[in-house]
Parts: structure tokens; C-alpha cells; sequence
């Protein structure tokens, strides 16, 4: 039987109000607004799409694992300008992730990594069913595995 999942992009109403702000109080929040100089090379975490050359762009650190576990963790991501969040399909993969190197991490519900794997983005569908496998793993976190950055969450569906 297949295990059927759902990627979750990061919801667009979390960073409302983000590109309305001056350099300086980006600054304070770590954060640098961008124009896109290469494609692909600015995946944005709410759209799930390589932003084109000429758009605008925030990189800013994220609390994308907030667990009480020794696995919690944060790190840098991009977002698009008036980018909005979609609704995948389940078992559906974004095309921003089937060109990339990806790190799966997958945790139990108290947030505790029970499977590991760098593969390639094309065969991610397969990845994620057979990290699903293992009743253990509630959730996955998808990662660009050379720079490390966090990606998207994977539940089951």
C-alpha cells in the first residue's frame, strides 16, 4: 500500500508587511532585500518556485523546526515578493525541488530524527513514500543539502 503525503510551503501571511520595510529595520530582523541575479538560485520557501532574474527577494533567518528537542533549528530562506502559498496535491512535488541536491530529515512527533538521506530531487516522490515507511517518522523537512537550507514540510496525507 503507498503512504500518500502533502508538502507544506511556508503560509505567505506569516511575512506580511516584510518588503514594505526600510534596509534599516530589516537589518535589525538580520534580513537583506535582493534582486534575483541568477535562476535558479533563489528558491522561495512560500511559493515553492525559483524566483526569475530581476525579482525582489528578503533572505532572512527562519525557526523552521520550533520543537522542544535537540533538534530544533532555524536558518536562512528566501521569499518572493508577493509571492502567495499554493495548495499541492497529495504525492504532488513542486518542479523547484526536482533539480536539486535535497537532504530529507525525517522526526517523530516529539521531534526526534529517526530517518536520514541526501538524494537527488528527481526522485523524491520515491524518497519520501519509503521515509514514510517507517511508522515512526510523524513528518519530514525537505533541505537544499549544500547549503543546508530548509526547504518545505512533508506530512502524511
Amino acid at each position: 500500500m503507498e503512504t500518500n503525503f502533502k508538502i507544506l510551503p511556508l503560509n505567505h501571511i506569516e511575512f506580511l508587511g516584510l518588503f514594505e520595510l526600510t534596509d534599516l529595520e530589516l537589518d535589525k530582523i538580520s534580513a537583506i532585500k535582493m534582486t534575483v541575479d541568477k535562476y535558479p538560485g533563489f528558491p522561495c520557501r512560500i511559493s515553492l518556485e525559483d524566483a526569475k532574474i530581476g525579482e525582489e527577494v528578503i533572505l532572512l533567518p527562519y525557526n523552521h523546526h520550533k520543537t522542544n528537542s535537540p533538534y530544533q533549528a532555524s536558518g536562512p530562506i528566501f521569499i518572493r515578493k508577493r509571492a502567495t502559498t499554493p495548495i499541492f496535491q497529495n504525492n504532488e512535488i513542486p518542479k523547484m525541488l526536482h533539480h536539486r541536491l535535497l537532504s530529507l530529515r525525517g522526526y517523530d512527533e516529539n521531534g526526534i530524527m529517526k530517518e536520514a538521506s541526501v538524494i537527488e530531487g528527481n526522485t523524491l516522490k520515491e524518497q519520501l513514500i519509503k521515509f514514510f515507511e517507517n511508522e515512526k517518522v510523524a513528518y519530514i523537512h525537505v533541505h537544499n543539502a549544500k547549503p543546508g537550507c530548509f526547504n518545505c514540510l512533508v506530512e502524511r496525507a
